[in-house]
């Protein structure tokens, strides 16, 4: 059983300062109860709580963490780049080498630029695809998230033709009009919209696996689909890899299912564990930005030192190993495991994984979309959350989130997880 006096006492000291005491809502734990933990360190697998306590960790920073927490290449990357100065404003050879880094791991992308997170790469890349297009709307799907911008912050409306509703107060309505959300996996939902939105289509923007409604996958020539109807009505297809790219393959989700976007938005990986962000692309939907084109896009620490440093020294890793092989092995063993101790339990469990990327949902049924996801037993989610945190393995802390592994990962961590989900699966 873990420990949280000092936990409990920070974060009552943090509500008095922070909205809702957290800096991102998903931390503050409301989906399955309780008070939030504080970290104090992190190395590899693990964290260590502000009490001492030590966690194997599945949500690795949400994504970036795929070396484990405190590489010590990418910590004496940093290092050597603070030494230098932390900001310049100013171009700097980090980005140069990042850039043709992620042009060589990824072949679509023959142009990239940097930002700052994932939101202000999607946010970027729409607002480019529109001026490439001069069209106004795009299509975005239910269960999708691609950060908190306006026009992204949009649910579903009533039916597959309707324009999307704002999904957060403070985003007009005039704003989400020109969003249209359509189920994930549906390929006559896609057919619909653009018969009723002819010619009026900027982009599609997709997470190829989503990531944000726990885990899972597109059906079998879903993107394929997608592919092919976006090039026929002059629409820009925009994957949203910030969590896929560079995890699972080298070139990301496009490289593992063969599919050539137009413009792709990067993150979480390439940063290191700094905050980044990057879209790329056609060289010739790229050139539409400033200062070459007439769409603006800017960003003051944008190509930071540290973040590229941190980056560079992630990626370079990545690359000069097996490491996706030993992710993929360390995904199907935590599979096995987790699947082998509900099926003993008999508890209805459905898991998805895709490589390194993992979901497992308390419900008997296939899960395609949103709507699958949310027919899940959350109320069981939160007594597996919980029991696990006392076993001390820390998964994300909503049934609607998906889990990372690392190279870090040890065989020791895979079997001790698997064998606490064994001990927990019984008590639900």
């Amino acid at each position: 059983m873990i420990s949280r006096a000092k936990s409990e006492a920070l974060f009552a000291e943090s509500l008095q300062h922070i909205p809702g005491g957290v800096n991102s809502p998903v931390r503050a734990f409301r989906a399955v109860g309780g008070q939030p933990f504080f970290v104090q360190s992190a190395k590899g697998a693990r964290v260590t709580t502000v009490d001492g306590d030590e966690l194997i960790d599945y949500v690795g920073t949400w994504g970036p963490a795929i070396l484990g927490h405190s590489h010590p290449k990418i910590i004496s990357a940093v290092k050597a780049a603070a030494d230098h100065g932390t900001s310049f404003g100013i171009p700097n050879p980090f980005e140069v080498t990042m850039a043709r880094l992620i042009k060589s791991l990824v072949p679509n992308v023959d142009k990239v630029r940097m930002c700052n997170s994932g939101t202000e790469a999607c946010m970027s890349a729409i607002r480019l695809a529109r001026g490439f297009t001069r069209r106004d709307k795009f299509i975005k799907f239910d269960g999708c998230y691609h950060g908190h911008a306006d026009c992204l912050l949009v649910k579903a409306g009533s039916g597959a033709l309707t324009f999307g509703n704002p999904d957060s107060a403070g985003v007009p309505a005039d704003t989400a009009k020109h969003t249209l959300v359509l189920p994930f996996n549906d390929i006559e939902a896609l057919k619909a919209s653009f018969a009723a939105n002819r010619g009026e289509i900027a982009a599609v923007i997709i997470e190829p696996v989503p990531g944000n409604g726990g885990l899972y996958l597109p059906r079998p020539g879903y993107l394929e689909f997608l592919r092919q109807i976006t090039a026929e009505q002059g629409a820009v297809l925009i994957f949203d890899e910030v969590m896929t790219g560079f995890r699972l393959a080298p070139g990301g989700a496009q490289e593992r299912f063969g599919i050539r976007p137009d413009l792709s938005c990067f993150g979480k990986i390439i940063g290191g564990g700094l905050p980044v962000g990057a879209f790329g692309g056609r060289g010739e939907i790229m050139d539409y930005l400033a200062p070459l084109g007439p769409v603006y896009q800017a960003g003051t620490l944008s190509g930071n030192p540290l973040a590229m440093a941190a980056g560079i020294a992630a990626l370079e890793e990545l690359r000069a190993g097996d490491a996706y092989a030993q992710l993929e092995a360390k995904g199907a063993a935590l599979e096995a495991g987790l699947r082998e101790a509900a099926m003993s339990a008999g508890i209805p469990v459905t898991f998805n994984r895709c490589g390194s990327m993992f979901c497992g949902y308390f419900r008997g049924e296939p899960v395609w979309n949103l709507a699958d996801a949310m027919k899940s037993d959350r109320e069981r989610f939160k007594k597996y959350f919980h029991g696990m945190l006392a076993e001390g393995v820390y998964f994300a802390p909503s049934q609607f989130e998906a889990g990372f592994l690392s190279t870090a990962h040890t065989e020791a961590d895979i079997a001790h997880t698997v064998q606490a989900a064994a001990r927990v699966m019984k008590t639900l």
